[in-house]
């Protein structure tokens, strides 16, 4: 039990990324079920549908669930009154200030946690009354900011006196271990969950992060201001090449248009947008979430263990 377990009422420090098209009810109800904080993503869904997914999620479990919002999505209003209506336990927000939201999500008792990519936001988000925040740096898959998790999560802890997530990069025990040590009080995966066999997304997506190596992934729409990062295909080929000859932005937009979707769903994996991190390396092997939860944290303790073990001897030597 930490500071996030305790607040939430969660068995584990471990959140499930809200992956737009990915993160519906039947993922995030496993990895609650598990011990961490499952999330639906309501991405640009409109309000009935998330609606439909807090109820199909509070069928399966019982335990703490959470709903991202996208602050950018044109149903952005109706859907923050869903999550209060329906009295989802946990807010986590992207893509702009929650601010205009957050006495309706207080009033109901909800936590709100948005995600940040640097440590001017991550105090704006403090002084507008968030719970706590999660910092996520540029290995994430999705929409990124500019500084790692490295560097990012350790200056955002300095600055904030509220919880903080790490995200970004992490996909075992290793990685978990290092952000303790940085001063997070939580992870959040969303790579690494992509490929757990409750998760929805078509198995063509999931074969291709299996068979990612390091070097994989790129960003896009930099140009744009609106940067991506995804495994490489035929997508992100043209769309750097049309980048790079100063392609109008409305052209861009429309390239990219539903090729999450088309990933996703449909499992066109060369011209839809496979958003993955740069962890997707280290993810070998399809499990349910219980098992990824559960490997996590037994290669936290095993980590941790050793590095005691390593610096008593070293302090013994010395």
């Amino acid at each position: 039990m930490n500071s996030i377990c305790d607040m939430l009422g969660i068995k584990y420090p471990i959140f499930q990324g809200g992956m737009a098209w990915v993160a519906n009810h039947a993922i995030a109800a496993a990895v609650s079920e598990a011990g961490g904080l499952g999330i639906i993503a309501a991405g640009n869904a409109p309000a009935d549908w998330l609606r439909q997914e807090i109820r199909a999620c509070k069928k399966i479990t019982e335990k703490p669930f959470g709903v991202n919002v996208m602050l950018l999505s044109p149903y952005a209003d109706e859907v923050a009154k869903v999550v209060a209506e329906e009295g989802v336990k946990v807010v986590t927000t992207g893509a702009g200030n929650p601010g205009k939201y957050m006495d309706l999500w207080k009033e109901k008792g909800m936590k709100v946690i948005p995600v940040v990519p640097s440590v001017a936001i991550a105090k704006r988000m403090e002084k507008g009354g968030a719970d706590a925040v999660i910092a996520e740096g540029c290995e994430s898959g999705g929409h990124i900011g500019e500084l790692t998790t490295m560097v990012l999560v350790p200056q955002v802890v300095d600055a904030v006196n509220i919880p903080v997530i790490a995200a970004g990069g992490i996909a075992d025990g290793r990685g978990f271990a290092a952000t303790m040590l940085l001063g997070a009080n939580a992870v959040q995966l969303g790579t690494r969950f992509l490929v757990a066999k409750e998760c929805a997304v078509h198995e063509a997506y999931k074969e291709r992060v299996l068979k990612a190596t390091d070097i994989d992934t790129v960003v896009t729409g930099r140009s744009t201001g609106h940067p991506v990062r995804g495994l490489r295909n035929q997508l992100t080929r043209s769309y750097l090449q049309l980048e790079k000859a100063g392609t109008d932005l409305n052209e861009l937009e429309q390239l990219g248009a539903g090729a999450l979707y088309k990933a996703v769903v449909e499992g066109n994996v060369m011209h839809g947008a496979v958003m993955a991190g740069q962890s997707a390396g280290l993810v070998t092997k399809q499990q349910t979430s219980r098992e990824i939860i559960e490997e996590l944290m037994q290669e936290l303790k095993e980590v941790m263990q050793l590095k005691m073990q390593q610096l008593d001897q070293e302090f013994y030597n010395l």
